[in-house]
Formats: structure tokens, C-alpha cells, sequence
């Protein structure tokens, strides 16, 4: 995990230098990092973008301390597990750094509401689409059944064509990550489902 200490030490330098106390926490990959609009898209939430590039939910689960440090929440926002397939790990590992973080953020945090934004269907990974499609059905269910302080947010459906595969003008030309357009798409789903709950 060596290969994300800049990024931790980034995230961990930005809390010190900072007096705000944030309500929301969004906390993942790069599709979180790279969100340069949250905390304007979001501005009625308090938020603050914990996002480091390239994490997986691994990363997400080991340094879950480091950069909660000073933080009191009234709610957390999580998206990971994307890297994590990408990198070749199975949908049941996914599953387990899940309930590691949910486990975590229980003892840290207490029952604050949480929401996991689902795995989204990039171009670029679209070989690996059943496997996408199972891990969202098992940390779905994993939520339903032991969780009652978390949600799912299903972004997935919300960013297919009419074809059923993913639309190409919401994301970059890598193919994975998000456009412009893809995170006003992030921006409607994730508010419409806070807003049920804030």
C-alpha cells in the first residue's frame, strides 16, 4: 500500500491546515478525487472530498484511520471497489473490504447514515460486467440485511444508453473515468437519494 502514502499524507495535511468540521464525507477512488465540483454540488452538506487517485476498496478499508483522523461526521458517502476488479480481485474480497469499512465505520463513527455508490459501468471495463454487476448485488444485499444505517445508491442503471451499455459522452476518453456530463449525472442520482434521507 506504499504507493498511495503521498496521496494519505495529502488527505492527512489537508485536515490539519483546515478548521472546518465537514457534515458529509465522500470518501473513495478517483471518480471521488477527481470530482472537482463536490463541494460546490454539495455546498448544503458540508462536504469534503477524501478521493485518492487509484485507491481500491483494500485502500480504502487499510487507511480508513489515517484519514478519518479529526473528523465527526453526520453522514459518509463511499465509492470504491472499481480498482479493486480492474486489478484482478474477486467480487467475494470486494465483499469482505466492504464489511471491513462498515465495521470501522461503526466503531468510529457510530450509526451515522452511510451510502455506497455502486460500481459504475465504465467502457473501459466492460469485459469484466458480470463480475461489476455481482459485487452491486452482493454488497446490495449485504446492506439490506445487516446494515440498516447504509444505502445503496445505484448510479449503475442511471449511466446506460438505450442499448444497455454505457454512454460514451459520460465519460473521458479513457473510458473510465467520468466527463463532465457523468458527474451531473453523479451529482442528480447521489442528491435525489441524500435528500430522502437528510
Amino acid at each position: 500500500m506504499f504507493w498511495y502514502e503521498h496521496e494519505i499524507k495529502r488527505l492527512e495535511h489537508r485536515r490539519a491546515e483546515t478548521t472546518d468540521e465537514p457534515e458529509t464525507l465522500f470518501y473513495g477512488s478517483s471518480s471521488i478525487r477527481l470530482w472537482t465540483d463536490l463541494e460546490n454540488d454539495f455546498k448544503e452538506l458540508r462536504p469534503v472530498n477524501l478521493g485518492f487517485g487509484g485507491s481500491t476498496l483494500a485502500a480504502c478499508a487499510w487507511f480508513f484511520e489515517r484519514v478519518m483522523t479529526g473528523y465527526q461526521p453526520k453522514r459518509l458517502v463511499l465509492y470504491a471497489g472499481d480498482n479493486d476488479l480492474g486489478d484482478g480481485r474477486h467480487p467475494e474480497e470486494i465483499f469482505i473490504f466492504f464489511r471491513d469499512i462498515a465495521a470501522r465505520v461503526q466503531k468510529r463513527f457510530g450509526p451515522i447514515p452511510c451510502y455506497f455508490i455502486s460500481l459504475k459501468p465504465s467502457l473501459s471495463r466492460w469485459h469484466l460486467i458480470e463480475q461489476f454487476k455481482f459485487t452491486n448485488l452482493i454488497i446490495a444485499t449485504e446492506i439490506n440485511e445487516n446494515w440498516p444505517n447504509w444505502q445503496t445508491i445505484d448510479i449503475f442503471s442511471s449511466m446506460l444508453g438505450d442499448d444497455g451499455r454505457p454512454r460514451i459522452d459520460y465519460f473521458m476518453d479513457d473510458g473510465l473515468h467520468l466527463s463532465p456530463k457523468g458527474y451531473e449525472v453523479w451529482k442528480s442520482v447521489i442528491q435525489r437519494q441524500l435528500n430522502m434521507h437528510t
